[in-house]
């Protein structure tokens, strides 16, 4: 004789359901060690010890505080810092410097040689951090500086992100926090201007910066388009960075 069917069942427990895998926070490539690189460690040494010598060069040749009012010169400082940095990290198999640290030192090394090139090779009268009148000689000191700064670190820098750096770390997010330093910077050689004396030897570092030649309105519009300009060029290195094959494997 079977027992009789309860007329109130029980509520059964519900069967629990797997667990969710959420995405993890870093990417795996995250935790794979880094191994020591000394051909990349030695390449970032010289290019700040070429960076380090060119403000040395140029501090000898000027005044201290003429010279290092310019934007070139500032940049070369914080490419010297970065680069040994980074050469440190790489000797010693260290974690890589930040993406947003690396990828401003870049952004200002191609905006000082863009500007250089464009902008300053060809003016009349010729451009100088020391305020000299006439074009510097070839291979003489500021004519060397004028290349250690704005052309040869600023190129191996480059080379450093092509060739020794990993692809795709850059992003959009960045660049506008990059452009901070060069829209304070033009803020303060505008201002500067205006404080300066009319006899101030380095009251105007740059010649489209210039506000008695073109007028206030003239170097306001200058700036504006010079930062616009600065702010295409970190957009187009991120895309870049992200189009462009990894070099290496390893993380360095």
């Amino acid at each position: 004789m079977t027992a009789p069917i309860p007329r109130d069942i029980p509520d059964l427990p519900a069967v629990p359901a797997p667990p969710r895998l959420l995405p993890a926070p870093v990417p795996a490539t995250a935790v794979v060690a880094p191994a020591r690189c000394p051909g990349t460690a030695l390449f970032r040494l010289l290019t700040a010890v070429a960076a380090a010598g060119a403000v040395a060069l140029e501090l000898l040749l000027g005044t201290p505080a003429r010279v290092l009012s310019y934007f070139g010169v500032q940049t070369n400082i914080l490419l010297a810092l970065v680069m040994l940095l980074s050469a440190s990290r790489a000797w010693r198999a260290r974690r890589s410097l930040p993406a947003s640290v690396t990828g401003a030192a870049l952004l200002y090394a191609v905006v000082t040689a863009l500007v250089h090139q464009l902008l300053l090779a060809h003016t009349t009268p010729p451009f100088s951090m020391t305020g000299a009148a006439t074009a510097p000689e070839r291979w003489h000191g500021q004519w060397v500086a004028l290349q250690l700064l704005h052309t040869l670190v600023p190129a191996a820098v480059l080379l450093d992100w092509l060739i020794l750096t990993p692809a795709a770390r850059l992003h959009l997010r960045q660049a506008a926090t990059w452009l901070l330093y060069p829209l304070v910077y033009l803020a303060f050689s505008l201002v500067g201007a205006a404080v300066l004396p009319a006899s101030a030897p380095a009251r105007h570092l740059y010649p489209f910066l210039d506000a008695d030649a073109h007028g206030y309105r003239g170097a306001l519009a200058d700036a504006l388009l010079l930062g616009l300009a600065v702010y295409g060029t970190a957009i187009l290195l991120v895309a870049l960075d992200h189009a462009r094959p990894t070099p290496l494997r390893r993380r360095v």
